[in-house]
């Protein structure tokens, strides 16, 4: 059996992934039915919210949404992740476990993704009613060599992103 291809498209919050994600999806599904779509947030609502924010619990829901898309990928289905997933090691995990696997990273200058501020995050850190929010005050990893790095600061349209993912 043919095995699906994993597209994890990954950023901070704000840079685009579910926007991103949903127009690839709605792209490759009308070529073919066998696609599926995971958004973090999402799951987080399937696995109950006890997915909580700290290092640890990112780790372990990073390390979920891997091991779902790979059971999915391992069945012929193509599946499309948007998360943070701010970890190398899951990243790494990805890249020795998921047969076709493609990451993309959006990289959003952090003073375009205070400005969006969709979920009002970043501005409840500035004013300390928040914690535990990546690329503010939690640290994480970068993706070093995704295959795919697009500057999302809302000068592409997010069709052109995702006719970028689909040429590479």
């Amino acid at each position: 059996m043919n095995k699906g291809k994993v597209y994890w498209i990954t950023g901070l919050s704000g840079a685009g992934k579910t926007t991103v994600g949903k127009i690839l999806y709605e792209r490759i599904r009308a070529k073919k039915p066998n696609v599926f779509f995971l958004d973090s947030d999402a799951g987080r609502i399937v696995f109950n919210d006890k997915c909580g924010y700290s290092r640890e619990e990112r780790l372990d829901g990073a390390y979920r949404n891997a091991r779902v898309c790979k059971m999915i990928a391992d069945q012929g289905i193509d599946v499309i992740c948007s998360t943070i997933s701010m970890f190398d090691e899951v990243r790494d995990w990805n890249r020795a476990n998921i047969e076709d696997y493609m990451e993309i990273y959006l990289e959003v200058p952090m003073e375009v993704l205070i400005k969006r501020d969709q979920k009002g995050l970043y501005t409840k850190v500035q004013n300390g009613e928040c914690k535990d929010v990546a690329g503010m005050d939690m640290k994480l990893a970068f993706p070093k060599a995704p295959d795919l790095k697009v500057v999302n600061d809302g000068t592409l349209a997010p069709e052109k992103i995702v006719e970028m993912i689909l040429s590479d």
